[in-house]
C-alpha cells in the first residue's frame, strides 16, 4: 500500500535524519537519485548519455540545489547541461558545483544568477534537448507559479507541444523529469490552480506527498521513481497517512480467496437489485460482474425481462430473494421503476438493521434518507460527478459537476461527512473517503473504460467483495473504504488488460465495452493472487 504523507510531515522527518548525516548528505543522495534517473533515461533515448543535452529549469530553494548538484554530476559524464534560474539567487553550493563542472547558467531575472537570456530564447533552447528538469518549486512553496517561473513554464508547454492533442504532437519532446514534485501544485490537497508543467517521470524523494496521489495534481507526475531517504521510523511518528493507494500486493490480504472447507454459502451471498423494464442491461453487467468476481451466489431481484436476460448470460444467478450477506443496488434502476425502488428501500432498511454491507449506484440514490440523518459505514456510495453534485446539493450544499471534478478530494469527503455512508466517487481517478477518515485514491485503469455500463460492473465487484467478508465489514473500521479502494483497483486492471494498454511500450489499446471488463476479472484477479 503506498502511504503519502503532507509536507510538514516530510520536513519534520528530514530534519530527523539530518541531525544525524553529516552536513548536505542528504542533499547529495537526492542529487545522485536524481541523476541517475536522468541518465538511464538518457540512455534509453539515445543509447548513450555522453552528448546528450538537459535543460535544468532552477527555483531558488533546496528543490533548485538538488537540480544543480545533479547537473554537475550529468556534466561529469560527458552531457552538455544548461541550468535557468528564474529569480535572484540559487544555492550557493549547488551553483559552485554545476559551474566547476562545466554547466552553463543562464538567467530570465534581471540581475539574476547567470547570462541574461529572454525567455522566448530559453523556450527554444529548452524544447530542443533530451531532457528538462523541472526544479522551480519544492515542498516548501505554497500556491501556483507566478512571475518568472510562470511565464517560462507558459512558454514551455506551447514551445515543446506538451499541451497539443495527442494527433497533433511532435514525434520527439524533451522528456520531463520532475525533481520532487511538478512545480506550482497544491502539495498537500493536490490541488492545480495554475499552469504546471507535466512530468514523464518525478523522482521524489524520501515519501510520496498527497498531490502524488490526489487528482487532479496526480495526473502531471507520470512515472514516480520513489529514493528512500531513510525517513520511514521518523514518519511513522509524525502521525497518519493523508492518503493511500491499494497496490498489488494488498490483493493477496484483502480478497476473500476460498478455503477447502468452504461452499457457497460460506462463499458470500450477494443479493442484487439492479435494472428495470428500461434498463435491463445494467441487471446483467451487476450479476455477471459478481459472478465473474468469485462470489458463492448471486440472488437477483427483478421485472420478468431483467430476470430473463440475467438467466441467459448467467444461468447460475438465481432469481428471486433469500439469505444474502451483502446488497448491490440500484444500478440500472430508473425513475418510476417502482417494484424496483420498493425493493432497494426494503433491502437498505435490512441493510441498516441487519448491519449487511451494501453497494449502492445510480438509481438507488432516490432512495437515501434526507439531512439529518446518515448512512451507516458498511454502505458504500459510488457516485460520479454530477450524481455527488445532486447529492450534495439535495442536502443544502449548492454544488455543480464542474466544482466535484475540479476538487474531487474535498467533495468526497464532504459528502462522506453530510450523507454518511463510505464515499467511492468515480472520475478519471477514484476517490474512497471512509468514515474512519480514511482516504484512498486509484488511478489504475484507461480512458477507454469511460463507456456505458462500466460503473454497473464496479457495483457488482464491490457487492462480491463485500459478500465475501460478510459480517466484517461492518465490525472493522478500516475494512469498507478498503474493499472499495480494492474494487476500484481490480476494476481498472481489469479494463486495461481488456483493452491491451501497455504503459511501458506506450501502447494505448483499443475501445472495449463493459461485457469485455467483466471477461477479464478473473485473469486480473488470478495475476493479483499469484503475487
Amino acid at each position: 500500500m503506498i502511504s503519502s504523507y503532507t509536507a510538514a510531515q516530510i520536513v519534520a522527518a528530514e530534519g530527523s535524519v539530518m541531525a544525524q548525516l553529516p552536513p548536505g548528505d542528504l542533499m547529495a543522495r537526492a542529487a545522485q537519485a536524481a541523476s541517475n534517473v536522468i541518465l538511464r533515461e538518457l540512455r534509453q533515448r539515445r543509447g548513450n548519455a555522453a552528448g546528450a543535452s538537459v535543460f535544468l529549469l532552477v527555483g531558488t530553494g533546496n528543490n533548485g540545489g538538488d537540480a544543480l548538484f545533479a547537473g554537475a554530476r550529468l556534466a561529469g559524464r560527458g552531457v552538455a547541461v544548461t541550468a535557468v534560474t528564474v529569480g535572484g539567487r540559487v544555492h550557493p553550493g549547488g551553483r559552485a558545483a554545476f559551474e566547476a563542472a562545466g554547466g552553463r547558467l543562464r538567467t530570465i531575472a534581471e540581475g539574476g544568477p547567470g547570462a541574461y537570456t529572454p525567455i522566448e530564447q530559453v523556450a527554444e533552447h529548452a524544447s530542443g534537448c533530451d531532457v528538462i528538469v523541472d526544479a522551480l518549486l519544492g515542498i516548501g512553496s505554497r500556491g501556483p507559479l507566478s512571475g518568472h517561473s510562470a511565464a517560462l513554464v507558459t512558454t514551455l508547454i506551447v514551445e515543446a507541444g506538451l499541451n497539443a492533442p495527442l494527433r497533433y504532437r511532435r514525434q520527439t519532446r524533451p522528456t520531463v523529469v520532475a525533481v520532487d514534485l511538478p512545480s506550482g501544485i497544491g502539495v498537500d490537497d493536490g490541488s492545480v490552480g495554475g499552469q504546471v508543467l507535466p512530468a514523464d517521470i518525478t523522482v521524489t524523494f524520501g515519501a510520496y506527498k498527497p498531490a502524488a496521489l490526489l487528482p487532479p495534481a496526480s495526473g502531471l507526475f507520470g512515472r514516480i521513481e520513489l529514493i528512500d531517504l531513510g525517513l520511514g521510523p521518523f514518519l511513522a511518528e509524525a502521525g497518519a497517512p493523508v492518503a493511500r493507494r491499494i497496490q498489488a500486493g494488498d490483493a493477496l490480504e484483502l480478497w476473500p480467496v476460498p478455503r477447502r472447507t468452504d461452499h457457497k454459502y460460506t462463499r458470500g451471498v450477494l443479493g442484487v437489485v439492479a435494472g428495470s423494464e428500461t434498463y435491463p442491461g445494467a441487471a446483467v453487467l451487476t450479476t455477471a460482474a459478481a459472478v465473474a468476481t468469485g462470489v458463492g451466489m448471486v440472488r437477483y431481484l427483478g421485472p420478468d425481462r431483467a430476470v430473463e436476460r440475467v438467466l441467459s448470460r448467467r444461468p447460475e444467478v438465481v432469481p428471486g430473494g433469500g439469505r444474502v450477506d451483502a446488497w448491490a443496488l440500484g444500478p440500472g434502476v430508473a425513475p418510476g421503476a417502482d417494484d424496483q425502488i420498493s425493493r432497494i428501500g426494503r433491502a437498505l432498511k435490512w441493510a441498516k438493521a441487519e448491519r449487511v454491507p451494501s453497494v449502492l449506484d445510480a438509481g438507488g440514490f432516490q432512495l437515501l434518507p434526507g439531512a439529518p440523518s446518515r448512512l451507516d459505514p458498511w454502505i458504500i456510495l459510488t457516485p460520479h460527478a454530477g450524481e455527488m453534485a445532486t447529492l450534495l446539493s439535495d442536502r443544502g450544499v449548492p454544488t455543480e459537476r464542474s466544482q466535484v471534478e475540479r476538487q474531487p478530494v474535498h467533495y468526497a469527503r464532504l459528502a462522506a461527512e453530510l450523507v454518511g455512508g463510505t464515499i467511492l466517487l468515480k472520475g478519471s481517478a477514484t476517490v474512497v473517503a471512509g468514515q474512519d477518515g480514511s482516504l484512498y485514491v486509484e488511478d489504475e485503469g484507461t480512458p477507454w473504460l469511460a463507456t456505458a455500463g462500466t460503473g454497473d460492473v464496479l457495483t457488482g465487484l464491490i457487492g462480491a467483495l463485500l459478500a465475501g467478508h460478510g459480517d466484517s465489514v461492518a465490525i472493522v473500521p478500516e475494512l469498507p473504504a478498503q474493499l472499495a479502494a480494492l474494487g476500484a483497483m481490480v476494476h481498472g486492471r481489469a479494463a486495461v488488460r481488456a483493452c491491451g494498454a501497455d504503459h511501458a511500450s506506450g501502447s494505448i489499446g483499443k475501445p472495449i465495452a463493459a461485457l469485455d471488463v467483466i471477461e477479464a476479472l478473473p485473469d486480473t484477479i488470478a495475476e493479483l493472487l499469484q503475487r
